[in-house]
């Protein structure tokens, strides 16, 4: 049994898998990461835990009291120069967030083909992968609800408000909401449209996150949703890396 935690900007993501797949799945807020110790009191206990932490210090410091009652060993994932089948083109690698590294890693287990890899979240990474396994680079750009926070902290009148998705928005919460996606969607068509030229032939998307289920409708071309991607990623690191 293997445990992986993803403990993200807003929610701590977590999955206790064997050989024939993921048998517990789970998540909090991570603001409750001192939850956690009761959502994983009744697991059975794993021999090994992998977990990529990008909530900050103090989150990774009350994650590590946690799993320290399994007594068994801990792998901190980071970014790195070479690993499980993908290369970094990262000018510094182990500056790139481990999320986005398990996602890389989770993707090219799934697919072994040139994608945009996507992580919908609190923020939004878009990062471009080769049928090789290279990780040329990405961008990050704020994720739909981060937008109209700005929005609404950055101009007035613009309050935030439940939205729709409209081509031709009458409202400002459509306007405000509508924005949000397009901009996502353009970032991620974009990267797209740069991977096909490198090499030389149309990417897939491999989408993940939170807004998943709200950006996909709106992409155009292969797009592949997988939950938990960085979950993925990280039991492939631990089995393999």
């Amino acid at each position: 049994m293997i445990l992986a935690i993803d403990a993200g900007n807003s929610r701590i993501k977590w999955g206790l898998a064997n050989e024939g797949g993921w048998q517990r799945l789970g998540a909090i807020l991570t603001r409750e990461v001192g939850q956690l110790d009761v959502a994983l009191a009744d697991l059975m206990p794993p021999e090994m835990v992998v977990i990529s932490n990008v909530a900050g210090a103090s989150v990774g410091s009350l994650l590590a009291q946690v799993v320290s009652r399994f007594a068994v060993p801990v792998i901190w994932t980071k970014a790195c120069e070479q690993q499980c089948g993908i290369s970094s083109s990262y000018a510094l690698p182990m500056q790139l967030g481990s999320d986005r590294w398990a996602s890389l890693i989770g993707a090219w287990n799934f697919y072994h083909s040139a994608c945009v890899v996507v992580n919908a979240g609190t923020t939004m990474t878009v990062d471009a992968l080769t049928s090789e396994g290279i990780f040329l680079g990405g961008v990050i750009v704020p994720g739909l609800d981060l937008m109209s926070r700005c929005l609404e902290q950055g101009a007035a009148q613009l309050q935030q408000q439940p939205g729709a998705f409209r081509y031709f928005p009458d409202n400002t919460a459509d306007a405000m909401f509508s924005g949000a996606i397009n901009a996502s969607v353009g970032a991620i068509e974009r990267m797209r449209d740069y991977l096909e030229k490198a090499v030389l032939q149309l990417p897939i998307i491999v989408l993940s996150g939170g807004a998943a289920s709200i950006l996909s409708p709106e992409l155009k071309g292969g797009v592949e949703c997988v939950d938990y991607l960085v979950l993925e990623g990280l039991l492939v690191i631990a089995r393999q890396g």
